[in-house]
């Protein structure tokens, strides 16, 4: 039973990874976007993009680490 709500918990925690997936993919949507529409800010917006992205990457490393602590903990 208690192997179960593991289980049932650490699925739960995962969820957050399908948000990231999306918020990633609005970055750069985004950055496609203002890129295009003004082609001068590209290099400054690029770096802008990438904090975006590391940001998102890291609630993905923390659902990660909520999971591996429901599993192992």
């Amino acid at each position: 039973m208690v192997q179960a709500a593991k289980l049932i918990g650490a699925g739960s925690a995962l969820i957050a990874l399908a948000g990231v997936g999306a918020g990633i993919g609005i970055v750069f949507g985004a950055l496609i976007q203002a890129a295009s529409r003004n082609p001068t800010m590209a290099k400054a917006l690029m770096g802008y993009a990438l904090l975006g992205f590391a940001l998102c990457e890291s609630v993905a490393l923390f659902a990660l680490l909520v999971t591996f602590l429901i599993l192992f903990g």
